[in-house]
């Protein structure tokens, strides 16, 4: 079994935030845009600006 670091990621268009493969996503992660359903249900607003 690979580390979590191994593991693929991508970043979400919502949030900006990366986010790791999961094994529930085994079959679709070519698929997969979104790092969770509420990102999903926001994705026609704009990204949520990175606080400093």
């Amino acid at each position: 079994m690979p580390s979590k670091a191994d593991l693929p990621t991508k970043t979400c268009p919502t949030c900006g935030r990366p986010f790791a493969w999961r094994k529930k996503w085994q079959r679709c992660w070519a698929a997969v845009r979104y790092c969770s359903d509420r990102c999903r249900r926001q994705r026609t607003k704009s990204p949520r600006e990175v606080r400093t």
